[in-house]
């Protein structure tokens, strides 16, 4: 998709420097990968405390495995 922006200089300079992004455009998308990874991994932290687990770590290590066995 397509997408015209007006974004600093020395800001998109940083990120490329920062990511190792050859472009802009690579640059722009790691950018808002982490963002978006960063923002559900908070989401998970707000969430402690929150959610009773009648699991064990074991056991839902164990449960994980049969859902994705090559983890």
């Amino acid at each position: 998709m397509r997408t015209t922006l007006t974004i600093k200089e020395d800001l998109l300079n940083e990120a490329k420097t920062l990511s190792g992004s050859k472009t802009k455009k690579e640059a722009v998308e790691k950018a808002l990968e982490e963002f978006i990874r960063r923002r559900k991994a908070k989401k998970l932290i707000d969430l402690e405390g929150k959610i009773e687990l009648s699991l064990t770590l074991q056991e839902l290590l164990d449960r994980r495995r049969k859902d994705v066995p090559y983890r």
